[in-house]
């Protein structure tokens, strides 16, 4: 049986429409494609997870169909704090497909983990000193090489930032990344992207802080990169790309995430979790 303590964490507003971490899920396989694809080992039996689905299961639903197009053996979980909307997502289980309560401490079985956990829109509600825990717990349910992404968007999934966090092969966390992702539906701006920051940023654009000067060199890139807007937002974002890693932050340039609007800041010089005593 999954684990019998209590849930760790509290319900969630649950308002997430259709589609809304679609382009969540299309930076996964593209980033994580052979994380997805893994059959070997305990992977075999490992889980996608979808921690915090809502009050319909949209998300996890969504999840499942995108990533069974490259693993149709992947399995999929969808893990709910509130046990009404869990039973409600009941009539949607396959064999591969589940809805489970639990939280933080996520409710697997003996002999079960997870290869790859999302938590979106679920950490903002919290206080920055609570951050840190709710991260070793989802760590300690990953596979060596396994991949929490954990982040915030908007209600529309038009923009959303997250932190890609891996387990070493000797179970240590890794903050591997920093996402930033639009879709240019509201033009381009640097500063759009602040309003939907994780919790362990949000409260840090402040100056001095390494956020705040990422966002001020990004912005003084699209300025110096501005020309290029007449060939296309989608041009001048990779512009203003190319012009922070001449800075000296490490941009992962490659075409398959800067034509979509995903800008990858690649072992981000931020601080991922704060003592209880500086957040």
């Amino acid at each position: 049986m999954p684990n019998p303590t209590r849930p760790i964490g509290r319900p969630t507003k649950g308002k997430t429409t259709r589609n809304r971490l679609r382009r969540v899920d299309i930076f996964l396989i593209r980033y994580a494609s052979n994380l997805i694809k893994r059959q070997d080992g305990d992977y075999e039996s490992s889980y996608f997870i979808d921690l915090g689905f809502g009050k319909e299961p949209h998300t996890t639903l969504e999840s499942a169909n995108q990533f069974k197009k490259i693993n149709p053996q992947i399995k999929v979980l969808g893990v709910e704090i509130d046990p009404e909307r869990v039973e409600a997502a009941q009539t949607y289980q396959t064999d591969d497909l589940k809805f489970r309560h639990g939280g933080f401490n996520l409710p697997l079985y003996a002999g079960e983990s997870a290869r790859m956990i999302r938590v979106f829109n679920v950490l903002r509600q919290y206080d920055e000193s609570q951050v840190s825990d709710a991260y070793r717990s989802l760590m300690s349910s990953l596979l060596p090489e396994g991949l929490l992404i954990e982040g915030t968007s908007d209600p529309y999934g038009r923009l959303w930032t997250a932190n890609l966090v891996r387990k070493t092969t000797h179970d240590e966390p890794w903050y591997q990344a920093f996402v930033l992702s639009t879709n240019f539906r509201w033009g381009f701006e640097p500063t759009q992207l602040q309003s939907v920051l994780p919790k362990n940023l949000i409260h840090h654009l402040q100056q001095g802080e390494p956020i705040e000067r990422f966002f001020s060199d990004w912005k003084e890139s699209t300025q110096r990169t501005i020309g290029h807007k007449q060939y296309g937002l989608r041009q001048w974002f990779t512009e203003a790309a190319h012009t922070l890693q001449e800075r000296g932050y490490h941009i992962d340039t490659r075409k398959k995430f800067l034509r979509s609007g995903f800008l990858v800041w690649k072992y981000p010089e931020i601080q991922l979790l704060r003592p209880a005593d500086e957040a």
